[in-house]
């Protein structure tokens, strides 16, 4: 028997615990903003988003939406995030079950 091992094993099945957690919760979040991902990232470059672009906006309305930047870097990573979902999940299925 060998403490330091065991309490080392015991170190890293709690912080894998509580990152499946964290990573769950996340995913549950993120798979519920789905529709709103779809339809921000739809509307972005949309005949509707220029047209909200013209006129003056009030300063006291957030419109970073209409800015070319803020969407356009969600979008990139969103797709950045989901492939490195698929490359982890790809690795823990083939080399970790």
């Amino acid at each position: 028997m060998n403490i330091d091992r065991i309490r080392e094993m015991e170190g890293y099945l709690n912080e894998c615990s509580a990152a499946t957690r964290d990573l769950t919760a996340q995913l549950q979040r993120t798979d519920a903003l789905a529709e709103k991902m779809t339809k921000l990232f739809s509307y972005y470059g949309s005949e509707a988003w220029y047209e909200d672009r013209e006129g003056e906006i009030p300063g006291n309305i957030p419109a970073g939406v209409l800015s070319e930047d803020l969407v356009y870097d969600e979008i990139t990573a969103v797709r950045d995030a989901a492939f490195h979902m698929l490359e982890l999940a790809a690795d823990i299925l083939k080399n970790r079950v």
